[in-house]
């Protein structure tokens, strides 16, 4: 059986084309972020999620991005790009403005 084929069988697509790893709540960028931010092997990732996904699971979701790669980087640079807009534009809220004071965040 070739390795794409086998890595489907851990990968679901849904409604909106975003790939979940099967029979989690786990999407398959969550697994590729956190070996891009923080260097995780798939050890570590499987610890730092309690377990789950398996180890298949994780390979799975590796084989998924290199097969989606330019798709994939472009979805996390999205939103990575949302996500900072998001702090920007709540810089000052309540919350912000109380941890900035207590010297939490700058």
């Amino acid at each position: 059986m070739p390795a794409a084929a086998a890595a489907v069988e851990h990968i679901r697509i849904d409604e909106n084309g975003v790939a979940w790893i099967d029979g989690t709540t786990t999407r398959v960028l969550q697994i590729v972020m956190d070996k891009l931010a923080h260097g995780w092997s798939p050890e570590e990732i499987q610890k730092q999620h309690y377990g789950e996904p398996s180890l298949a699971q994780i390979h799975a979701a590796f084989a998924y991005y290199y097969d989606h790669q330019a798709e994939l980087d472009a979805e996390i640079e999205r939103e990575c790009k949302e996500s900072a807009a998001m702090w920007e534009a709540d810089k000052d809220s309540p919350v912000k403005l109380r941890l900035r004071a207590l010297g939490l965040i700058p």
